[in-house]
């Protein structure tokens, strides 16, 4: 029912954007989010006409982008964003959860897949490993800031600091597996499947590592709402859920 909604409105805000003069739509999110959107956005674009400029960055930063006031059309924001809604730079009824993802581990490719369906297959793991590298929590990055929480759940945040490598994004974490400095990286398996080099293991288990959710505004300060509002509904609808889900995402709440 949600996606023949998202569909009708889609098709409302499509019809009333086309019969305008073609606009640009400017666009904030956390790369956790950019793969799914970087392949549905030129889609967006031939069906109404308009373009989008879209900005990537830490899950932190983004939020923190958006409380300060900088101009965006729609604004993709993680969970919790109690400060974005109590900024007064969104409106707060235009609130649509697009997916959640959940961070996980990544090998060579072609390396053994290691089990890691418990919360002790996952703790013994990272104790054998001699380095693993996951983004950096303290800079704002989500997959860093959870992974953090990760190590503290299980116990072993002060053992395995020795065997830490931060990384710059899920990417540069990536490149230093693929390049043989790490055993293990982490980061959210959208960004995992995305970069050459590195297989996905999976999700780490839900117990000790909650997905992040992630969440389209309409910004209060909008130039363009209604062209706005068909990008937000075009990207909570049917085919976006299909694209989440081949990224690795889950669609919806």
């Amino acid at each position: 029912m949600k996606y023949l909604l998202a569909s009708a409105a889609l098709a409302l805000a499509i019809g009333g954007s086309t019969c305008a003069s073609a606009v640009e739509i400017t666009l904030i999110a956390p790369g956790g989010i950019r793969a799914a959107l970087q392949q549905m956005i030129p889609d967006f674009e031939r069906k109404t006409g308009n373009t989008v400029k879209a900005t990537y960055g830490s899950g932190g930063g983004t939020k923190e982008r958006v409380v300060k006031g900088e101009a965006f059309d729609v604004p993709v924001v993680q969970v919790p964003y109690d400060d974005v809604i109590k900024s007064g730079h969104v409106v707060a009824a235009t609130e649509t959860p697009l997916a959640n993802v959940s961070v996980g581990l990544a090998v060579r490719s072609g390396a053994p897949k290691p089990d890691i369906s418990t919360a002790d297959a996952v703790k013994k793991l990272l104790l054998g490993a001699k380095f693993i590298s996951y983004p950096n929590g303290a800079a704002g990055a989500a997959a860093g800031v959870s992974f953090d929480e990760t190590l503290r759940k299980l116990g072993i945040a002060d053992e395995m600091k020795p065997k830490i490598k931060i990384a710059q994004g899920g990417a540069g974490a990536m490149k230093l597996l693929a390049s043989g400095e790490i055993d293990y990286g982490l980061t959210f398996v959208s960004e995992i499947i995305t970069e050459p080099g590195v297989e996905a293991v999976g999700p780490l288990p839900r117990d000790i590592s909650t997905p992040t959710f992630l969440s389209a505004f309409l910004s209060a300060d909008s130039k363009n709402p209604e062209a706005a509002k068909a990008l937000i509904a075009y990207l909570s609808g049917p085919e976006a859920a299909a694209v989440y889900k081949q990224r690795g995402m889950l669609p919806g709440k």
